[in-house]
């Protein structure tokens, strides 16, 4: 199955992008983080409102290059969803490369594909926290979650 996979050009540079993923979530993800995210066994929790919450462990950090998140607790509390837990043992992957005047950043979901029953809600969530990443990064001001 293929997992949930997105590409975006940035106008900043992917030492910039990846202090936004490894330093600076809540100023485009979501402003309730509690934790650490900046190096591999750092544990941080987002939350977004009382019903939704994922808790993800730094599984290795390449300055400028890479992140790989695993999630080790998450809940999606949310009435369409029976299996509101799908999150628990997928991995986010963040790579980054560096072009001429600008930066590609590579997000892969492993483990969300179109078989979890929560798939096009969660796209849906990625999609929007992208354009909120790419949005702090080009202008200073993301669009995180704000409770």
């Amino acid at each position: 199955m293929d997992n949930y996979n997105t590409t975006i050009e940035l106008k900043a540079t992917a030492e910039k992008t990846y202090e936004a993923i490894a330093h600076q979530i809540p100023l485009w993800w979501s402003e309730l983080f509690i934790g650490e995210s900046a190096k591999m066994g750092d544990i941080f929790t987002v939350r977004f409102g009382d019903h939704i919450h994922k808790t993800i462990r730094i599984k290795e950090a390449i300055p400028h290059s890479r992140v790989i998140w695993s999630v080790e607790d998450s809940l999606i509390a949310i009435p369409e969803l029976k299996n509101q837990t799908e999150w628990i043992g997928t991995t986010v992957v963040w790579e980054m490369e560096q072009k001429e005047n600008s930066s590609l950043l590579q997000l892969t979901h492993v483990g969300l594909n179109p078989a979890v029953e929560c798939y096009t809600i969660c796209c849906g969530g990625w999609n929007q926290f992208i354009g909120s990443l790419k949005l702090f990064l080009e202008t200073g001001t993301g669009a995180p979650y704000k409770n």
